[in-house]
């Protein structure tokens, strides 16, 4: 009897009671999966749906063009993902790949989307004739061309400046390449890659206009979307109808941080490589308080990060590569490779000037050099520019977790502003005040990408050990020698990286800086990106590609004479590298 009534008293104490909470979580995920239903059945729509690719200036349709356009930008956010892993590792363990796959990155990220957006909407629309799903997967294409190099540079920089320490840890302790490569190298990674997420997410809103207004041969298709609805906006001059969308835009941008962004910075903050504990600890987003207190999500979470944990701890066979710079180099090996590489850009070459000598007059080739060297002044003006500004706010955000949180939806909007909406009131500033469009048109050049250089600098300087940080403060080390010494050599890799991004982001911004226009008032600066938007605009084939070419070897031959022998530099005076 004993043992009975003790088993009676003690059995209501085990009965766990309904949480609210569960209850709440399961309203919103059951609502976002609803809501992501709603947006889907729009994508797989056939063309000639009356509201497939139909849009209103209604305000009450925002909420599904927001909807719409956040599935587009995660899509493609998935897919930069993916494309970072399997191109960073790989340029980064193969000496003979990365010699072959980063000058490939430095041509990709400056091609401007306008050159090549026709050719890749011709072929998704090929693939799915006659069906909205063709035109999702052009602009989400589009919007992946603004999101996937930063990310892969990020990845690369650090892949290329592990610790030497730490890659000694996981020899002595046998990781297989697979176990290393998600115990350490991913890791190591994240707090960077977060953060260029981030601005990832950003520069897809900074080219959404021009990824959802569609445009192939005389067909034009407006795909639903808050891009489209701002283009729609500045067509019909709708000052209201502007301000609405960037209210949704603000909102969307907000709602994301705060449930997705927010709880990855603080996750990846974890990762941090420090050998003491010496940092203030800062406190968990309002999301992750939830999710520990919500019993459904939190036991979600936890058998996703024991099946991530599980598939990290496998050994699978794959081959044991070193870093690509402390491989000594095969000279039969690398002359075959180097020998075939050559040959194959020699053939691409002589096709390209076989095209222009039947196409272009020599007088046209100097023009767009000259041209093009107006662009590269602006470029490198706007890029130190930016550097002064950004680097020591970078750095001053960065040691400070906590406002660097309530300062990182201000600057997610900043970096997502499309600049094609400050156009008006520059025009009516140079034009009122008779300033030179060549100067005063600069700025736009670098609105939207600006924000690397802040983004890669506050994720380097969050990073910085906090023993390093402790021991330079019982030291004394301030001022300028904190920044030679200390500081500046920690930050350098990731600046670059940032620099390398804002300078190709900027180059291809010029289509749209270097020419601007309100109402019947239009403005032209001197350069490649004005000289690439005039020949698009004349339908001037052979010209589109002797711009876009020029520009290409431009952004090449300045990331490998400057930016590449800076990089490798900065790996060699990382402070904890």
């Amino acid at each position: 009897m004993l043992r009975i009534a003790r088993t009676a008293t003690t059995a209501p104490a085990r009965r766990r009671l309904p949480n609210p909470w569960d209850f709440a979580a399961l309203l919103c995920v059951l609502g976002a999966l609803a809501a992501v239903a709603h947006g889907a059945a729009g994508t797989f729509a056939p063309l000639d749906t009356p509201d497939a690719t139909g849009i209103t200036l209604d305000a009450w349709e925002l909420p599904y063009y927001a909807l719409r356009t956040t599935m587009r930008m995660f899509a493609a956010m998935g897919a930069s993902l993916a494309f970072t892993f399997a191109f960073a590792t790989l340029a980064a363990k193969s000496r003979r790949a990365g010699a072959v796959l980063i000058p490939l990155l430095d041509i990709l990220q400056s091609v401007p989307i306008l050159g090549f957006l026709s050719f890749t909407i011709a072929f998704f629309m090929g693939l799915f004739p006659g069906q909205v799903f063709g035109l999702e997967l052009a602009a989400i294409f589009a919007i992946f061309t603004s999101q996937a190099w930063n990310m892969a540079f990020s990845m690369y920089q650090s892949l290329t400046t592990l610790p030497a320490d730490l890659v000694e840890a996981t020899r002595a302790y046998r990781l297989s390449a697979w176990q290393r490569f998600w115990r350490l190298e991913v890791p190591f990674a994240m707090p960077g890659l977060v953060w260029n997420m981030v601005l990832s997410m950003s520069g897809g809103w900074f080219f959404v206009v021009a990824s959802e207004a569609i445009t192939l041969g005389d067909a034009t298709w407006r795909l639903p979307g808050i891009g489209s609805y701002v283009a729609l906006a500045l067509e019909q001059r709708d000052i209201e109808a502007v301000f609405l969308a960037m209210l949704a835009m603000g909102l969307v941008i907000l709602a994301y941080d705060q449930l997705l962004f927010r709880p990855l910075v603080a996750w990846s903050g974890k990762f941090r490589f420090e050998t003491t504990s010496a940092a203030a600890p800062v406190p968990d987003p309002w999301v992750l308080a939830l999710l520990r207190r919500t019993h459904l999500l939190r036991l979600a979470t936890a058998s996703f990060g024991r099946v991530v944990a599980a598939l990290g701890a496998l050994r699978l066979p794959l081959p044991r590569l070193p870093p690509a710079m402390a491989r000594p180099p095969r000279r039969i090996g690398d002359l075959l490779f180097g020998a075939s590489v050559i040959a194959i850009v020699g053939l691409a070459l002589w096709r390209l000037a076989s095209y222009f000598a039947a196409t272009i007059a020599p007088s046209d080739v100097a023009e767009v050099a000259l041209l093009g060297c107006f662009t590269l002044v602006r470029v490198a003006a706007m890029i130190a520019l930016a550097s002064l500004v950004w680097v020591p706010a970078g750095v001053w955000l960065g040691r400070r977790p906590a406002l660097t949180r309530l300062a990182q939806p201000a600057i997610q909007f900043l970096a997502a502003f499309p600049a094609n909406l400050l156009f008006p009131p520059f025009v009516v500033f140079i034009v009122h005040f008779g300033l030179s469009p060549d100067i005063w048109l600069s700025p736009l050049m670098v609105l939207g990408t600006q924000w690397y250089i802040l983004f890669n600098v506050i994720a380097a300087a969050s990073a910085f050990p906090g023993d390093l940080a402790e021991a330079t403060r019982n030291l004394r080390v301030d001022g300028l020698l904190w920044w030679r010494r200390v500081m500046g050599p920690a930050i350098l890799p990731a600046y670059i990286t940032g620099a390398i991004t804002a300078s190709g982001g900027a180059w291809n911004a010029a289509i749209v800086a270097e020419v601007a226009a309100w109402g019947d008032t239009r403005l032209a600066a001197r350069g490649l990106g004005a000289y690439i938007a005039h020949a698009t605009e004349a339908g001037d084939f052979p010209r589109i590609v002797l711009g876009v070419s020029a520009m290409v070897v431009f952004v090449v031959v300045i990331n490998r004479l400057f930016w590449r022998p800076l990089a490798v530099f900065a790996a060699r005076r990382a402070t904890f590298g």
